[in-house]
């Protein structure tokens, strides 16, 4: 696999202070997506053991809210692939308990795409990836409906899913496409008022 850039520091794709990785490749093509240039699987560099352990090392301050995976998309197979044992060590390197997160961007759609019997990019590692995950933001970007004012998202129709919360409701039964809990952001940036 290999990856477009690595932002530190970024405050712009998750809540609070992040790393974030963008992996290349994307079959998707959105129009006008934001980071066209990472659509080619070849772009970038390759994601070493070395990179990775750089991302994992880039954690562990104290001011760091946690990692951001995007892309690209990081849903494609190659990148699953790629990405399912790191994802993993970053979780086993900072569990839930320490209050980093994992937010994944994905063009696709949690409940039709990536659960079980979902179609395209679902995949023997898909589980683990999500079971890592604690916000998944999933939707493709959608120039007709992009809104400048949302938070996290670039467009309407893409959702922002409490995983954590989402795998709990399914693991008691729900449908996956009744058991998407929707990330409750703090209500100061809901509400776009000061």
């Amino acid at each position: 696999m290999n990856y477009a850039t690595i932002k530190r520091f970024d405050v712009a794709n998750g809540e609070g202070v992040r790393t974030s990785l963008f992996v290349s490749g994307c079959r998707r093509g959105c129009p006008l997506c934001f980071n066209e240039e990472a659509w080619n699987f070849r772009a970038g560099k390759p994601f070493t053991d070395e990179v990775a352990d750089e991302v994992i090392k880039s954690l562990a301050d104290p001011f760091m809210d946690g990692l951001t995976v995007l892309g690209g998309e990081p849903m494609e197979p190659e990148n699953q692939a790629g990405l399912v044992d790191f994802l993993e060590r970053v979780r086993a390197a900072y569990p839930r308990e320490s209050g980093k997160t994992i937010w994944i961007y994905t063009g696709d759609t949690f409940h039709v795409e990536l659960v079980p019997g979902g179609r395209h990019h679902r995949r023997a590692v898909t589980d683990r990836i999500l079971a890592a995950a604690d916000i998944l933001v999933d939707g493709p970007f959608v120039q007709a409906k992009h809104d400048i004012s949302l938070r996290f998202r670039g467009s309407s129709n893409q959702r922002i899913i409490d995983l954590v919360r989402t795998r709990e409701r399914i693991a008691v039964g729900v449908a996956p496409a009744e058991a998407v809990t929707l990330w409750a952001d703090d209500p100061i940036y809901a509400s776009h008022e000061l």
